[in-house]
This record gives C-alpha cells, structure tokens and sequence, in this order.
C-alpha cells in the first residue's frame, strides 16, 4: 500500500473528480458515507452525545456530511462549525441538507466564546485540519483543541488528528494536537503515522477506503510504501509437486558463543520453519550438544574455538580439530547469515572479515555482527551488495551516528543503504525496510509482546531462510519482517503480549504463512 504526500493526496483528489466526471459534493458524500458506516460498525453510542466540529476545508466538508448521515439514523449529533464560509457553495449545500434532520444541533464557533462544554463521557468527531496544515495552531483553534482534550470524551480524527502535520514532525516542542483515540485515515495511511512521537496524538487507526481512483494511485510514484498481506501474497511462490529439499536451498548460519547458545537456536529453528531445505549451523565447541539437541533437523559444523567464533570456515560435521578447513567451501550455501550471539571477540572480528572478503553475495548481517561493523567502518566496504542488516535503534545508531526523532532516522536509513547499498531493516514497533534505490518500507503487523529476548534472533532466522530459497534480497526482508510481526500477533493473541516469547514467534510461523496464502 502506497504512503503519499499531502500535496499527492489533493493531486489525487482532482484526478478522482476528473476521471469519473463528478462534483466535489459527490466525492464529499462518498466519503461521508464510509466513515459513518465505519462508526455504525465499530461505535458503540449507548445514547452519549456526538460533537462535531468542523474547519473550513475538506475535513470539515467531510464531517458536515457525515453528521447528515449520522442524523439520518437518529443519532443526537450537535454539529460546531468553525469561520463558516458563506460564500461557499458546496459547503452551504452540505450544510441546508442537515435541517431536514431534528436530532442535528448546527452552531457557529466565530469566537473562543462559542467553543462549547463538551460533556464527560461523549463522542467527539473532529474534522477541524485535514492533510492540508503546514503552520502552527493557534487562536482559536488551538483553544478548541485544548477543550477536545480536556473533555475526557472518546475522540476520532478524520484523516489526521488536527494540528498534526501529515508528512513531517511537529517541530514545536509541545504541538497543541488532538489527542485522538481513533484516526480515521482516508483511502492510505499518511507519513506521520509510522513516526513513535506521533503515537500518543493518533492513537489507533484505521484505513478507510473512499473509492479514490485507482488509476492515479497505481500512476503516482511514492518512495514509501506501508506492508500488508496484499502486499506478500503475490511475493510468496508455491512449491512444486516434485521439489526435494535441494530445490529449497541450503543455508549457512554463523551464530553463538558460550553463553549465547540460544541466540544460534532460536535463529536456526526459525530458519527452518521459513521453508529452507537444508540448514547448517556453525558454533563454538562447546555449543555443539546444545544445538543439535535443540535442532535435530539442523548439520552443525564446528569452530576451531571451544568458546567463540573464530572462522567461518567450518571443521567438519562432527567438529573433529584434525578436519578443519574440509567445509570451507562456502559458494555450496545458497545465503549466509551471521550475528546471533558471537560476541565481539578480536578474533571473531577477523573470522567476519575473512568472510566478507571470500563471500561476496547477499548475507544477512545481524545483532553483534553489526556491533563489529560500528566500530570496523572500514570493513563496510567488503559487505556484499543488497545484503541486509537488521539494526535494533541502539545498534544502528552505533552504524550512522546519534538521531533526535524518528524523522531524522529513516532519513539517515534511505541514506545510508543508497551509499552502501545494502538493504537496512530498522526494528522497532512499525520497523522500516529501506532499499538501495530510496524505498521505505514500513511494516504494518506486530505487537509490544515481541519486544523479549531472542525476537530478533528469531528475525534473522526468517530471512535467511527465505534467502537461501531463492527470494531476492528484497523480497526477503518485505516477507520476513511482515511474517515475522504476524507470527508475533498471532502469538499474543493465544497468549497475551506479556507472556509472548521468542519461541513463540517461530511456533506460529506457519500459522503465519497460512494466514498470507489463504487471504
């Protein structure tokens, strides 16, 4: 699904009435219509009242509508409407309509005198800015907005909560923004909704389809994109009757120190329930009972060290001292991964740049792989092109220096894949994917349960797997982080988030794939 700019939106806007050769009130009635039916479906009025307060552009245009709509089914509704345009046309057409209507109350707010009392325990729909605002609230509108949320009312935004900036951050340090429970978004989400800092204004929301034209959305490039099942399906391949296990690739994992076995076994069994159709695992000496108890579908190979990572190079199946280098053919691995627990260790450090000047096709680089990197910068130039690496916030800080918000974070993301050209998976509560050629992705599955131990490990065991099948390095780490997050949600939903795990993300994996193909 698209993410589009406000000034792309209203390019969007004309091309609908153009293209279906309608009026503005057509498309504002259009509109109207489904976020009522939204709020007959999902509101629950039990006889509170209902605010509506509307600006002087197409949000409150909206909102007029929606309270004719509301109206007709009975609904007490006291409409406010802010410095009515009496010039308007369309909106002294929309607002004659609502006095055919008993249960509609229409007020002017022409001065803070007129802001009403809003009582406890309503409903209040705003619709006082839209996609449009650039410029700080104030006046008026900043004392309504200040009474809206000082109501203890249950609040629903149209398109954005008002004084919100759609496709930027709030500069002010403290913005006067509703504070919404609801956003109810127009046909795509906007920018500002994957920004953390915007959490408390938007609350949760929900993409409500208004029938927009679908030429001019398919048309409109937009480097950002946000991920969802439509998104996958076509992306995941079914297998073929007649595949064996070599058809599904064999991947290499590079995991673990003493201490740090599980790291290794959460990502290989991860790995495996992501399709692969063989798996190694390479881990210290004393790591190898561990990991072959846990992972019986797994071939371990084993370092020279008994405790950490020193080669990438493998000592043979049964980790025997007098057979190391007879597995370090690393081109019969259809992908790599490397990180989950190794430490940073002199000679692990070396064992990665060994690797990364041998191995020269996408891998996936993970948790103290990406420490090494951030205090190895040279060693960036040796990593292969569209490979991906999954930062946590703290680590990817460590990788491009110190951010103030998350504005400034996905810029430094695009940045720093095009000048690497790697693909960088920002993990976080909507992580973001971003591409050598300026795309952003952001995730739209996942709860605050996956923030345990081992998730992440978890994460680069998916995309390895989904790696060594052949998916392109893009491909991966779209599907991967979506299925990762809903096998996550899923998860919480049998559990409940505090009681999530790691291990219960890959025992859902394949609800996950399930739920995608079945779609």
């Amino acid at each position: 699904m698209k993410v589009f700019t406000a000034k792309q939106i209203a390019e969007i806007d004309r091309c609908t009435l153009s293209s279906e050769n309608i009026t503005e009130y057509t498309l504002v009635k259009r509109v109207a219509k489904a976020l009522s039916v939204w709020f007959k479906e999902n509101i629950s009025v039990n006889k509170r009242k209902i605010y509506l307060f509307a600006g002087s552009g197409n949000n409150g245009n909206d909102v007029i509508a929606m309270a004719a709509n509301l109206g007709s089914r009975g609904f007490d509704c006291y409409l406010y409407v802010l410095n009515r345009d009496k010039s308007s046309s369309l909106r002294n057409e929309l607002l004659e309509e609502l006095y055919i209507y008993g249960s509609v109350y229409i007020k002017s707010i022409k001065s803070s005198l007129d802001i009403p009392s809003i009582e406890q325990n309503s409903i209040v729909i705003d619709g006082i800015f839209g996609t449009g605002l650039n410029r700080k609230v104030d006046g008026i509108h900043c004392d309504l907005i200040n009474t809206i949320n000082r109501s203890n009312s249950f609040v629903i935004s149209i398109d954005v909560p008002s004084g919100l900036f759609s496709d930027k951050l709030n500069e002010d340090g403290t913005p006067v923004i509703v504070n919404a429970d609801n956003t109810l978004t127009l046909e795509f989400p906007k920018l500002c909704m994957f920004y953390k800092e915007n959490y408390c204004y938007i609350g949760k929301w929900f993409v409500v389809s208004v029938g927009l034209d679908l030429g001019i959305i398919s048309r409109l490039s937009t480097p950002y994109k946000m991920i969802v099942a439509d998104t996958i399906k076509p992306l995941l391949r079914v297998r073929d009757k007649y595949s064996h296990k070599g058809t599904y690739g064999h991947a290499f994992l590079i995991a673990g120190s003493f201490g740090m076995a599980g790291s290794a076994v959460l990502a290989a069994r991860s790995a495996l329930r992501s399709g692969v159709g063989l798996l190694t695992v390479h881990v210290p000496q004393k790591l190898y009972d561990v990991v072959q108890i846990s992972v019986n579908e797994a071939i371990c190979t084993l370092d020279a060290s008994d405790y950490i990572i020193s080669s990438c190079f493998g000592s043979g199946v049964y980790g025997s001292k007098e057979t190391i280098g007879s597995y370090c053919d690393l081109d019969k691995y259809s992908a790599i991964a490397i990180g989950p627990g190794i430490g940073k260790a002199p000679d692990t450090v070396n064992a990665f740049k060994e690797l990364l000047k041998y191995y020269d096709s996408p891998m996936v680089i993970d948790a103290d792989a990406i420490n090494i990197l951030s205090s190895h910068k040279e060693m960036l130039k040796y990593v292969p092109e569209y490979s991906i690496l999954t930062p946590h916030p703290k680590e990817f800080k460590r990788m491009v220096g110190d951010y103030i918000n998350t504005e400034e974070a996905i810029q430094k993301q695009v940045d720093f894949s095009k000048e690497n050209k790697v693909i960088v998976v920002l993990k976080g509560a909507n992580t973001s994917i971003s591409t050598p050629d300026g795309m952003l992705y952001f995730n739209s599955t996942g709860n605050p349960g996956m923030a345990t131990a081992g998730s992440g490990d978890v994460l680069c065991g998916v995309l390895l797997g989904l790696l060594a099948q052949g998916y392109s390095p893009e491909a991966s780490a779209i599907i991967g982080v979506y299925l990762h997050s809903l096998s996550g949600d899923i998860a919480a939903d049998k559990l409940g988030q505090e009681s999530l795990i790691a291990g219960d993300i890959i025992d859902n994996l394949g609800s996950a794939f399930l739920n995608v193909y079945k779609k």
